[in-house]
């Protein structure tokens, strides 16, 4: 756990208290209602390849891996969701915008 300490290296002060990477607060996941969400198609660094990018999601990891199991289910293909962006496989804008304002999200297609 050392090795996660921030900022200081030593310090001679005995109350000093050190500050851990994390100790970063959890970002509580906004209601459906209050998040803005942007779908693009991105090719950059992928080969070639298209991909389905939803970013704009405020909330934990968790919550974020939950929503993108759920649009990989109903496209039926694969992707990942990581650093508060969902990937799905191939061109998908259309049907991901249409799941997500039926689950009540605001999603704009950009």
């Amino acid at each position: 756990m050392a090795k996660n300490k921030v900022g200081v290296v030593y310090s001679t002060n005995p109350d000093f208290q050190y500050q851990y990477e994390d100790d970063e607060l959890q970002v509580a996941t906004l209601p459906p209602q209050q998040q803005k969400l942007r779908v693009s198609l991105d090719r950059k660094q992928r080969g070639g390849k298209q991909v389905t990018l939803v970013s704009g999601f405020v909330g934990t990891d968790d919550d974020l891996a939950d929503l993108g199991k759920m649009l990989k289910t109903k496209c039926g293909v694969g992707g990942n969701a990581k650093d508060g962006e969902i990937l799905i496989q191939g061109d998908h804008r259309e049907k991901v915008v249409a799941l997500l304002t039926a689950l009540g999200y605001k999603a704009k297609q950009v």
